[in-house]
C-alpha cells in the first residue's frame, strides 16, 4: 500500500513516501541523505512519548548517530524565541552543513525545524517525518518554513525544500479525534481548488478518512499530496498558481492571530471556517453560486467542523480587526487583500486587490 510521490523541482527534487509501517523503515530510507552519519532530530513531547523509540531504533539499525531535541507542543513553540532557542541548541551540539536535520512532528515542529535547517550555517539538509495528518498532507510537502510574529501568522520564514518526507499513515492512529479532523480540511481543499470530482469523493467517504480506515485514508493522503506536488511544481515561490494553496487561509489566519494562537481554535478548524468563508464571500459577490457555498458548508459541518464565526472559539470576533490582520497577510499587495475565492467547486481563483468596504462588510455579517 506504499506510494511514492516525486516533486520535480530540478537539483531541489525529492520523493514523498506514503504507506503504513514506514516509521520502520526511515533508517533506510533517510541513510543515503545522511553522509556523515550524523541525525539531529527535533521532535515535541507528545510525539517523542508516542514514537520517539521506534525512530530511534530505526535510526540506530541503519547505523545512524543520533541527537535527539525534544521542545514543547504547541503553537506558542514556532516563534522567534523557539527559533532562537533550536537554533542554538543544534549549534552547541556541533550540527554541521553536510549533517541532516529530521523534523518529527506535525506542522510546528516541521515549520520550525526546516526554517532552522535553512538559516544554520547558511543551510544545512533536512528530512521530514510528519505525524499529524494535517502536516502530512500539507505543510511536509513544498519547503515552506516559518514561524510566527505578533503581526500574523506565518510571516517570518523561507522557502527550504526537505530532502525526503516520510509519511506513516500508521502513526496518525495515536492522534486524537480532533486532530485527525484538522488535518482533513487540507484534504478536502484540494477538491475545492481545481478538483470537483476529488470533492465528490469527499462527500461520499469522509466518514471512512475520518475514521482512518484503510485504502481511503491512504488515498486521500496521496492524493492531496500528488495534487499539491504538481501546484508546487509549476510555482514553487508562489508567484502564482501555488497561491491557489491558500484557499480559506486568509480568513483562517487572521481568525487564529484574533484569538493569540490559542489552542482552543487550530489550524485545520480555523482553514474549515475559512473556506466556508471564501465561498460565502464569492457567492455574495456572484461569483459562485449560493448552492455551491451552502454545499461546501453543509459538508464541513457534516465532517464536524464549526463553520459559524458567532460559535467559533475565540468569538466574539471583530470584523475591524479581522480586515486589519488581513491586510498584513504575505499574500497582501500594498495593503489590498489579496483572497482565494472561487467560481465553482473545483473552481477557485487568486483575487486581487479586494473590496474592502464589501469584505468589511462581509465580515460583521458574519460575526454578528
Amino acid at each position: 500500500m506504499t506510494q511514492t510521490i516525486h516533486v520535480s523541482l530540478g537539483a531541489r527534487s525529492y520523493d514523498v513516501r506514503v504507506g503504513p509501517g514506514l516509521l520502520a523503515q526511515a533508517g533506510a530510507l533517510i541513510a543515503p541523505f545522511a553522509p556523515t552519519r550524523r541525525v539531529f532530530v527535533v521532535t515535541d513531547e507528545n510525539v517523542a512519548g508516542f514514537h520517539g523509540g521506534s525512530l530511534n531504533d530505526a535510526l540506530a539499525d541503519a547505523g545512524l548517530d543520533v541527537s535527539a531535541f525534544i521542545l514543547p507542543p504547541g503553537e506558542e513553540t514556532k516563534s522567534f524565541a523557539g527559533l532562537e532557542s533550536l537554533c542554538a541548541a543544534l549549534l552547541r551540539k556541533g550540527v554541521g552543513r553536510k549533517d541532516l536535520i529530521i523534523a518529527f512532528g506535525g506542522g510546528v515542529i516541521g515549520d520550525l525545524t526546516g526554517l532552522a535547517a535553512g538559516l544554520i550555517k547558511r543551510g544545512a539538509d533536512f528530512a521530514q517525518i510528519p505525524t499529524t495528518l494535517l502536516s502530512q498532507v500539507d505543510s511536509s510537502v513544498g519547503g515552506k518554513t516559518a514561524i510566527d510574529t505578533a503581526e500574523g501568522k506565518n510571516l517570518v520564514g523561507l522557502i527550504h525544500q526537505p530532502r525526503l518526507v516520510i509519511a506513516d499513515s500508521d502513526v496518525l492512529q495515536t492522534l486524537p479525534e480532533r486532530e485527525i479532523r484538522a488535518g482533513y480540511a487540507e484534504i478536502v481543499k484540494i477538491g475545492l481548488i481545481k478538483d470537483v470530482e476529488f470533492f465528490q469523493w469527499c462527500e461520499a467517504l469522509v466518514g471512512d478518512v475520518l475514521a482512518l480506515k484503510a485504502p481511503a485514508l491512504t488515498h486521500a493522503i496521496a492524493a492531496a499530496i500528488a495534487h499539491k506536488a504538481r501546484i508546487v511544481e509549476a510555482d514553487e515561490t508562489e508567484q502564482g498558481e501555488r497561491a491557489l494553496l491558500n484557499l480559506g487561509h486568509t480568513f483562517a489566519h487572521a481568525l487564529e492571530a484574533h484569538g493569540g494562537y490559542s489552542s482552543a481554535l487550530i489550524h485545520g478548524e480555523a482553514v474549515a471556517a475559512g473556506m466556508a468563508l471564501a465561498f460565502a464571500h464569492s457567492a455574495e459577490l456572484g461569483l459562485c453560486s449560493g448552492e455551491d457555498a451552502q454545499r461546501v458548508t453543509e459538508h464541513l459541518n457534516r465532517a464536524g467542523f464549526i463553520t459559524d464565526l458567532r460559535q467559533l472559539p475565540g468569538a466574539p470576533f471583530n470584523a475591524d480587526t479581522l480586515l486589519a490582520i488581513m491586510a498584513g497577510d504575505k499574500k497582501a499587495e500594498a495593503g489590498a487583500v489579496t483572497l482565494i475565492l472561487a467560481r465553482a467547486i473545483g473552481g477557485a481563483y487568486v483575487h486581487k486587490g479586494a473590496d474592502e468596504q464589501k469584505l468589511r462588510a462581509f465580515l460583521a455579517r458574519a460575526v454578528q
